[in-house]
């Protein structure tokens, strides 16, 4: 079952899918860290990463993602699968997506790209590491890039 942080936000979230409790915990304690702001969404397999997609269809919805931090390895169906059914719709496909995945292999780097995803890092073992990792998607992704949607609207 997926799971906010901070819902109160004026800000878009950042959707999180990621099944090992130790990752999950390293990214959220980075996200603290390094002051993100954002809420957080998190889906702890494929399935119901897909699922949230199809029920948050429209930019006009609050839980709408500003970045999408995807693993591969996922349980049920597998980060590559996610990549490729966001990427079928209009919506879904403009919005940034992250690959933070353990694997170095040639072939999930070229199929994630040949798909479309945004950026492909691998997950840092410790957490210092992990966390200045964290810093600079926090860097590019939230304060540099220009993102394809305005704010969520206000409920």
């Amino acid at each position: 079952m997926n799971f906010m942080l901070n819902p109160d936000s004026p800000l878009r979230c950042i959707l999180v899918v990621e099944d090992n409790d130790m990752d999950l915990d390293f990214c959220l304690q980075a996200f603290s860290e390094h002051a993100i702001a954002n809420p957080v969404i998190v889906c702890r397999d494929g399935e119901e990463a897909l699922q949230f997609m199809d029920a948050h269809a429209s930019a006009e919805d609050r839980q709408f993602p500003l970045l999408v931090l995807l693993d591969l390895r996922l349980p049920k169906i597998d980060g590559i699968d996610v990549l490729r059914h966001a990427r079928q719709h209009p919506v879904w496909k403009q919005v940034p997506f992250v690959i933070l995945t353990t694997s170095r292999e040639n072939s999930d780097i070229g199929m994630a790209y040949q798909i479309g995803v945004n950026s492909y890092i691998v997950k840092p073992v410790d957490f210092d590491s992990f966390a200045q990792v964290v810093k600079r998607i926090k860097l590019y992704w939230i304060l540099t890039n220009e993102p394809p949607f305005a704010p969520p609207p206000s409920q």
